[in-house]
């Protein structure tokens, strides 16, 4: 019988839910929003947004509420999923952060910083599926496991001007995603030992 026990360590469980926004179908990107709910890793607790955006006039930011939380997402996760966002010369921008809606109608997070207010909506979400990738996947020496719910329609939104490109469709595997996505139930792993 095959253990029930995934063989990796844990690295982090929380979400990761993302904004990619483009005017010619993913071949560049307008707009790059990660949000991190972390329930749990090495550093703790809290919150992050890494945001590229053509509302911060194409420059990086990072936004959060732990900065342990951040700096360590920056050097196991972010830099190996976007290098820009893992530049540890980044200052972390304080900020709170809160949820709202539902994935069957549209959902919401909202970072608010002494400057800025950020928010990200998801709606017309498709059928959610569990993206399943072990360490070693796609070259990436540690691996993810998540429920993805794609988005039809995403929008950005910073100090009341809106992102104006668009979400695309991408096909994971045999189904159909796009790129906007709440992904709740994640959890990063890495190979024991």
């Amino acid at each position: 019988m095959a253990s029930p026990v995934d063989p990796n360590d844990v690295l982090m469980t929380g979400e990761n839910s993302f904004i990619r926004l483009s005017r010619d179908g993913g071949k560049t990107l307008a707009d790059r929003a990660s949000h991190w709910r972390v329930l749990w890793c090495a550093a703790g607790s809290g919150h992050a947004l890494f945001l590229k955006s053509e509302l911060t006039d194409g420059k990086a930011r990072v936004y959060g509420d732990n900065p342990a939380v951040a700096r360590w997402l920056q050097k196991s996760i972010e830099a190996l999923l976007f290098p820009e966002f893992a530049d540890t010369g980044l200052p972390i921008i304080g900020a709170e952060f809160s949820r709202g809606g539902d994935a069957r109608s549209s959902a919401f997070e909202t970072i608010t910083s002494a400057s800025d207010r950020i928010r990200m909506t998801w709606w017309d979400t498709i059928e959610p599926f569990v993206l399943t990738m072990a360490p070693g996947t796609n070259g990436r020496p540690i691996g993810v496991f998540s429920t993805f719910f794609p988005a039809r329609s995403a929008q950005l939104e910073l100090n009341g001007r809106f992102a104006t490109a668009q979400v695309w469709a991408e096909q994971r595997g045999d189904r159909q995603g796009s790129s906007a996505c709440l992904a709740w139930s994640e959890t990063w792993v890495k190979p024991r030992g």
